[in-house]
């Protein structure tokens, strides 16, 4: 979490320097670095509001992009759930989102991180309170975009992060495997008896 803090420049760290495509991330363009990054977290923050001004969540009501809103929603395979709604995009979600599922949320945060037009987006723990069907679902949401955008995952269950393309053991602060999901398995001992528990 440390890490994720650091790298959305949440916290300075107390030795190096963070670079982000070799140019050093500091006080003068910190605030720039911000706007092409986008956080979902375990817990989304959802207003008593509607479904469009969760996802354009920040924004003037006024200022606010609707075909961005409908193409975000598409892009987090919510059209089906939200667009069949009485109301649809005015639809009110209440307060966190209490009237949504689970994924339902999670969907919702992703359109929102979406809307934001990131070029990072970072999911920390975001898909740890689900059951395992519904994060298989909303992985699948995430793969689909993965060209487009740079994605960090961190989680502690490991099947979420077969598809990605590097994983990171860390532990003390250090970073001791890096790999593929079956590199990293086979580096690591740790790792390989938490996905045989996890297959079991």
């Amino acid at each position: 979490s440390t890490l994720i803090d650091i790298i959305m420049g949440l916290l300075e760290p107390n030795e190096g320097k963070i670079y982000i495509d070799d140019q050093i991330i500091n006080n003068q363009n910190l605030q720039e670095w911000q706007k092409h990054v986008a956080h979902v977290p375990q817990n989304i923050f959802l207003n008593d509001d509607t479904i469009t001004n969760n996802v354009a969540y920040g924004i003037n009501p006024k200022l606010i992009d609707i075909n961005l809103v409908k193409k975000s929603i598409k892009d987090a395979d919510l059209s089906d759930y939200v667009f069949n709604l009485e109301k649809g995009l005015d639809t009110i979600i209440g307060e966190r989102g209490i009237k949504l599922s689970g994924g339902q949320k999670q969907r919702l945060a992703i359109a929102r991180a979406l809307y934001k037009q990131a070029s990072l987006i970072v999911f920390d723990e975001a898909t740890s309170a689900l059951d395992v069907q519904t994060e298989s679902n909303v992985m699948g949401v995430i793969k689909n975009f993965t060209d487009k955008v740079t994605i960090i995952i961190v989680a502690h269950r490991l099947e979420t992060l077969k598809f990605c393309d590097i994983l990171y053991e860390i532990s003390d602060g250090k970073i001791i495997n890096a790999g593929n999901f079956d590199e990293l398995i086979n580096k690591s001992k740790i790792l390989k008896n938490i996905v045989i528990n996890e297959d079991n």
